[in-house]
């Protein structure tokens, strides 16, 4: 097992996009197969060491930055097996950890398979993207992480190797799950009795519904029940073809009422994928595609699963709506091909790098929200981030997964008081979507930085739920302290 504590080595460890600068560490481990990585947990308690498990840093909740704490980086754990094929529609893809995403949705579209779930970041590994239940784009049409994950290999803080198959060990009519190990013994565990929200998106907490299945305790869970080494992923045919396109409006009430039929199941337009860009962030876009029209209140884009026979129907079908709905058709942008498709990929991925560059010049970071809302709620909440910015004079953006009633706000402080009154508009934000039935998390996780915000959410009670859960699996507190579960209810059995 190779062991760096240089600080040359460690400063990588210290940091992902969360802009969180506390972090420290004695020094960072990297086990190269899965039973180093047992090893390592099975004497962590008797060697009094405490890990933070580090996927590749594309986080942004500051969850693989340690604040103190031994670091475990995943990264030599990247084998990728062959495809398997378990029905005329499905493969299997068994892969390590520390493989890259982008190596992952490569492989299987080389084979003529497609792997759904699509974070932003195809940098990420593939363990993180199950530990933290990853979504993207696709999700309106495949749901997040968890819907393509039949089989997780997950190492225990204790060190016992639990190979959990989907099916294999659900809990009991009272929420009981049952788990006899070699070290760690026999385990009563009852899964969370709290309420979920009813949004399509969410990753705050660990996951709960009546007689579920251990593996999704795991999935969404932030590393902090276990480490996720290995995993089957499901694989489903790959699309024929795709539409994509941009669709520009001068009215944002046209807008709505394009995406809401858009939506509707009995709409044959049917998207994979429906995205939004408010103005403002048009015109942080259009200083690398001057092409956008200064004319529109913003945009969404457009993915359209098709077939070549099919093609020309499904276009019909979505100019007309388009014309219905007074869009602006003659300035829109329509990709049929795979290079064109590049394009506008790159277009829809551009806009966090212009973000980026632009806090470069100021001193502080974003203030930005990953919040989601049940079903027809999302305008409400669209105007209230938008009235508030307004009245506060803000630099904001707002864009995401409007599919799935998702926006992502990215407030932009000019100076240190302008990122303070952000702050303060962030809670009433949490707020607002608390009461709408929202989540605070619908994809990024909780990690260090939110978990002071999950007692809104799930109040004392359901908090104390997630720290019982925490410490039957983990009863030494060794595995990534301080993320999703504050702190103080871990060491306080009292709280």
């Amino acid at each position: 097992m190779i062991y760096k504590s240089d600080q040359a080595s460690l400063q990588g460890f210290l940091e992902d996009t969360s802009n969180l600068k506390t972090g420290h560490t004695p020094g960072v481990f990297f086990p190269e197969t899965i039973e180093e990585l047992s090893d390592l947990l099975k004497t962590a308690h008797t060697r009094n060491r405490r890990f933070t498990i580090s996927g590749n840093g594309t986080g942004t909740t500051g969850g693989r930055i340690p604040m103190g704490d031994y670091v475990i980086s995943m990264q030599k754990l990247d084998h990728i097996s062959e495809l398997v094929q378990i029905a005329d529609d499905r493969a299997n893809l068994t892969v390590q950890a520390g493989v890259l995403l982008d190596n992952v949705q490569k492989k299987a579209e080389q084979s003529g398979w497609f792997y759904p779930p699509d974070p932003t970041e195809k940098l990420c590994f593939i363990g993180s993207t199950i530990a933290n239940n990853s979504s993207g784009a696709r999700t309106f049409k495949y749901g997040p992480t968890r819907k393509h994950i039949s089989r997780i290999l997950v190492v225990l803080p204790q060190g016992d190797l639990l190979n959990l198959s989907r099916g294999a060990c659900m809990a009991d009519d009272n929420g009981m799950f049952r788990i006899t190990l070699p070290i760690a013994g026999n385990i009563v565990l009852q899964s969370p009795q709290y309420c979920m929200p009813d949004t399509t998106k969410h990753n705050a907490g660990y996951f709960s519904e009546e007689n579920m299945d251990l593996v999704d305790l795991f999935i969404g869970s932030e590393g902090t029940l276990g480490v996720i080494a290995e995993a089957d992923l499901l694989l489903i045919r790959l699309p024929k073809s795709i539409i994509s396109c941009l669709v520009y409006f001068r009215s944002i009430d046209d807008l709505f009422s394009f995406t809401r039929q858009l939506k509707d199941p009995e709409n044959s337009a049917s998207p994979r994928a429906i995205e939004f860009f408010d103005k403002q962030a048009l015109e942080f876009l259009s200083a690398k595609y001057p092409e956008i029209p200064s004319q529109s209140d913003g945009a969404i884009f457009i993915e359209k699963e098709t077939t070549p026979e099919s093609e020309e129907a499904d276009l019909e079908t979505l100019f007309v709506l388009m014309e219905s709905c007074n869009a602006m058709s003659d300035e829109s942008w329509m990709a049929l091909d795979r290079e064109e498709q590049a394009r506008m990929r790159e277009f829809r991925h551009a806009l966090p790098l212009l973000v980026t560059e632009w806090l470069r010049k100021q001193h502080d970071s974003k203030i930005s929200t990953d919040m989601a809302v049940p079903e027809g709620k999302i305008r409400e909440l669209f105007d209230f981030y938008r009235s508030s910015c307004e009245q506060q004079g803000f630099i904001y953006i707002i864009f995401g997964h409007i599919g799935n009633e998702h926006l992502h706000l990215n407030i932009l402080p000019r100076d240190h008081e302008e990122f303070l009154m952000g702050k303060e508009l962030y809670r009433k934000f949490i707020s607002k979507v608390l009461a709408l039935g929202g989540t605070l998390s619908a994809e990024h996780g909780i990690g260090k930085l939110k978990a002071e915000y999950l007692v809104e959410m799930y109040h004392e009670a359901g908090v104390r739920e997630m720290a019982r859960i925490k410490k039957s699996l983990d009863p030494f507190l060794v595995l990534n302290i301080g993320n999703l579960v504050p702190v103080a209810y871990l060491e306080n059995e009292n709280h």
